[in-house]
Order: C-alpha cells, then structure tokens, then sequence
C-alpha cells in the first residue's frame, strides 16, 4: 500500500529525514512517534507530496514524486487543527464535496459516518473542537480514499474527544482503511495502532508493536497532581490505589505542592477521590527511565 525506500529530505545542510525505509501493508494502522523535530509531520508531507524529497515514495501503487496528484487523491488527510470557513457543517462539506468531485450525497453520508450528523445545521463557529475535528474527518473521507493520514489528530482535544475521535478511527481501520498517523501519547498509539514507526534526529531507530513500544524505549507512565495544601490528598490517591509508588517532592511553594506519583505501565486511573480538593488531575506524561519533571 505504501512503501518507502531511503526516504531523505534536507533544509540545507540539515537533514530532515536520513535514508528511511518501510513498507505499510492495506488495513495496517501505523504510528509514527518520536519528539518534536524527528521528522514525524516531514515524513506526512512527503506522502502528501507537497514537498519534494530523494528516495522513492508510493502511495497504492502510484509513484509520488512523478504523479502527486494521483498518490494525493487515494490519501484523506487531517491535520493537527484544520481551519474552516464560518459555514455550516452540512455546506462545508458538500463545499468540499464539490472541490473533491465527489457525489452530492457523500456530504451527508460522511457527516453520518463520523458521528456530526446532528450537528449539520450548526456554524462551524459554535463546534467544540472535538466535533470540527470529526469535520475534518469527514472532509477527508469525502471521495472514499483507501488511506488515511492524521497529523497528531487528538493533540488538542480534551480526554472524552479524545477517546471518541479514536473509536471512529478504529472502526474505519476495522472497515479497511489504512491509517498512518503521527503521535505522541502512549495511550493513543496502544489504542489505534498495530505497528509504530520511532523516528529519531530524521532517521527510522525501530520498529514494534504498540505493546512493546515503552520497554524498548525505557518510558514511564507518571500521574501529576497538583494540591493546593498538603500531600493528604495524594495520600488517598495512594490508599485507593495500593500499587502506586509516591515518589519526592517535585515542586513546593507556599500555595501549593506537587507530587509524582508512578503508575505501573499500561495503569489507568479514572476513579475520583472523594474529599479532597485537587485542583487538578492531568492525564499521564511519558518520561525516560530516572528523568523527573516539574
């Protein structure tokens, strides 16, 4: 479906991406991870085709560089935060139905499909960014691409949009769409993917399952609380979750403590503690094995 062979972009002397290699087989769902600056969105952009490169690069058979068009018209691309205009959701996308030449009722088969169709009458103006989110979604599933590509689509979206916005990914790789996304959270990657790309500095480090990706990789999962008195609340965080490890102080001032607190790997917690007054729960950070982070 798609293959890669010593895929290579420079900014002059700086080497976005070093001789990467792959090959993405149909229905695969595949994240591509690394820090900021390992050539997760470069990589996007050189399936997209609107950046030119050394290597070879096929999308569904079609050569990128020689036929762009072509290789772009089997992707749906949705960006990290798509821009539309101030229109309502069902002429946005039968707007974009008519750019893409696709059928008039696939506007509103997709709005379905992605789960806006109760919001179709609404401006795009008044969406919660979870719901223009799915608008993107659908935009990009428009003229049925067998691919599809996400640049780290849940990066702004709060946790309920979040989960939402992968169970429709999910069912539309389990429907056969090849999925390649870029992402940064562990949970997202265990979720959707079935393989993972580490991109490191522009080059391929390894390749593995989602499941094996915070071994090979020495990560953590650490819950932050921030109290705004004692560590009493974090102690009862701990007395409901007996195999959480209390870890030193990170930060104190007079206002305020904050504490970290280690899960096991793969730990959720979603249970509220009851009077205690925790300003806030952040979801979990990924850190390297003995780094500590205010």
């Amino acid at each position: 479906m798609i293959t890669a062979k010593n895929l290579t972009k420079r900014y002059g002397k700086v080497a976005a991406l070093s001789d990467v290699t792959f090959t993405i087989e149909a229905g695969e769902a595949v994240a591509l991870w690394g820090a900021n600056g390992a050539g997760k969105t470069t990589t996007l952009r050189c399936l997209l085709g609107v950046q030119g490169f050394e290597g070879a690069l096929s999308v569904n058979g079609i050569d990128v560089q020689r036929h762009s068009k072509a290789a772009r018209a089997a992707i749906g691309y949705v960006p990290q935060e798509a821009a539309f205009y101030d229109m309502r959701v069902d002429e946005t996308a039968q707007f974009y139905a008519r750019l893409k030449k696709a059928a008039p009722h696939r506007a509103a088969e997709v709005l379905e499909q992605v789960r806006a169709g109760e919001h179709a009458s609404k401006r795009v103006s008044m969406l919660s960014g979870g719901m223009k989110q799915r608008l993107a979604l659908a935009v990009a599933l428009l003229a049925d691409p067998p691919v599809l590509v996400l640049d780290e689509p849940t990066a702004n979206l709060d946790v309920k949009a979040q989960r939402d916005f992968i169970r429709t990914i999910q069912d539309l790789n389990h429907a056969g769409k090849t999925v390649v996304f870029s992402s940064h959270r562990l949970d997202e990657v265990i979720a959707l993917g079935t393989r993972v790309l580490v991109l490191s500095e522009g080059k391929l480090l390894l390749e593995c399952r989602p499941n094996e990706l915070a071994s090979k990789l020495g990560l953590h999962r650490w819950l932050r609380l921030w109290i705004p008195m004692s560590t009493r609340t974090i102690r009862c965080v701990c007395s409901v979750r007996t195999d959480l490890q209390l870890c030193p102080t990170a930060l104190a001032s007079t206002f305020k403590s904050m504490r970290m607190v280690r899960l096991p790997r793969c730990v959720r917690c979603s249970r509220r503690v009851s009077r205690s007054k925790t300003s806030e729960l952040v979801d979990g950070d990924l850190m390297p094995q003995g780094d500590s982070h205010a």
